[in-house]
C-alpha cells in the first residue's frame, strides 16, 4: 500500500474512533442491566432496589436484573462490581455500609469506595430509629438516657451486628450523651428485635420497617429517629436532635453505583431513568411504607455525599473500637 493511501486510512480511523463510546451511548442500553444488592433477597434493600428497578427499566426499554449477593457486611458485592466492565451493564446498590462504614471498618479492604466507583445516583435514605423494649419505662431519649445513667453499664443495647448503622448509630449516642452501656451483637436484625421485645436486651438503633409493626402493636416504643426530619413513616416520633442532641444524625441509604470509567453518556442516562423512576407516584408509596425517603442528586452531588459519609462514619468506628479483618 502506497504511503499517501496509508496516511489517508489512519487519518479516517482516528476520525471515528473518539465516536464508538459517543455511539455506544446513544444506544445504551442494548441488553438487560444487572444491579447488583449486597443483601440477600426480602430486606429493605432488595424491595426499594426491586421497586426503582422495575420503573427505571420501563424508560431504559431493558430489564434490570437483581442479583443478590450479600456477605461480608457488602464487600463480596462490592468488589464483584468494581472489577466488573465499564460499560453501564453492572450496577451496585451501594449503601452506608458498602460506601461509608467499610473503609474504616475493614483494617484490609478489597476495592477504594472512591476510586473504583463512578456515582450514579442517591436513591433513598431510611432514618434508623431508637426503640425501647417493655423493660425500659422512659417515654422520651432524655428518660432513656437517665434510665442508663441510673443503671450504669447495666443496660445493654443490641445491634444487627458489630460496625453496622445500628451499631454506630448507638456509639454516637454513647458518645453524645456520655454514657456508658454493654453492646450486644447480633447476626442480623431479626434476632436482636425478637430479643428486644422479650427484654433480653433495652434498646437498639434499627430501620424502620423491622420494627413498625411492633411499634404500631405498642410491643415497641420508638424514641427518637436518628435522621434531620422527622421521617413520614413514623410522624409524631421526634429526630434526636429535637430530643436534645443537636446535630446527631446516622442515616442508612441506599444510592447506585458503576464501575470507575463508565463513559459519562452511559452514567446520564443511568441516573435519568433512575430520577425518573423517584418521581413516579407508586414507587414513592412503595419507599414510604418502608421508612425510605426518595432522594434525587445529581453524579457529582451523590459523590461528594459519599466521601461525606465515609467521614462522619470513620469517626463512629474509631469511637467504637469496632473492626473486621
Amino acid at each position: 500500500m502506497s504511503q499517501p493511501r496509508l496516511l489517508a486510512r489512519v487519518a479516517l480511523a482516528a476520525c471515528f474512533t473518539p465516536l464508538l463510546p459517543v455511539a455506544h451511548a446513544q444506544t445504551f442500553p442494548t441488553k438487560p442491566i444487572t444491579l447488583v444488592v449486597p443483601h440477600s433477597a426480602g430486606g429493605t434493600s432488595d424491595i426499594l432496589a426491586r421497586t426503582v428497578a422495575a420503573e427505571a427499566g420501563k424508560t431504559l426499554g431493558q430489564t434490570i436484573i437483581i442479583e443478590n449477593k450479600g456477605g461480608a457486611n457488602g464487600t463480596i458485592a462490592a468488589k464483584q462490581v468494581a472489577t466488573s466492565a465499564p460499560d453501564g451493564y453492572t450496577l451496585l446498590l451501594a449503601t452506608a455500609s458498602t460506601h461509608g462504614i467499610n473503609p474504616s471498618l475493614y483494617s484490609r479492604i478489597s476495592y477504594d469506595a472512591v476510586k473504583d466507583f463512578t456515582p450514579v445516583t442517591l436513591l433513598a435514605t431510611v432514618p434508623n430509629v431508637l426503640v425501647i423494649g417493655p423493660n425500659v419505662k422512659a417515654a422520651n431519649v432524655q428518660e432513656l438516657i437517665g434510665y442508663i445513667r441510673g443503671q450504669g453499664d447495666k443496660t445493654n443495647m443490641g445491634s444487627a451486628g458489630a460496625g453496622t448503622p445500628g451499631h454506630l448509630a448507638g456509639e454516637m449516642f454513647k458518645s453524645s450523651a456520655k454514657l456508658a452501656f454493654t453492646h450486644v451483637p447480633y447476626k442480623g436484625g431479626s434476632p436482636a428485635i425478637t430479643d428486644l421485645i422479650g427484654g433480653q436486651i433495652d434498646f437498639m438503633f434499627t430501620t424502620i420497617p423491622g420494627v413498625l409493626p411492633h411499634v404500631k402493636a405498642g410491643t415497641l416504643r420508638a424514641l427518637a429517629v436518628t435522621s434531620p426530619e422527622r421521617s413520614p413513616a413514623l410522624p409524631d416520633v421526634p429526630t434526636m436532635a429535637e430530643s436534645g442532641l443537636p446535630g446527631f444524625q446516622a442515616v442508612s441509604w441506599h444510592g447506585v453505583v458503576a464501575p470507575s470509567g463508565t463513559p459519562d453518556a452511559v452514567v446520564a442516562k443511568l441516573n435519568q431513568a433512575l430520577s425518573g423512576a423517584l418521581a413516579a407516584p407508586a414507587v414513592k408509596q412503595r419507599l414510604m411504607e418502608e421508612g425510605a425517603q426518595a432522594s434525587n442528586v445529581n453524579t457529582a452531588a451523590f459523590g461528594k455525599f459519599i466521601q461525606t459519609e465515609i467521614a462522619t462514619w470513620a469517626q463512629a468506628v474509631k469511637d467504637s473500637g469496632a473492626t473486621a479483618n
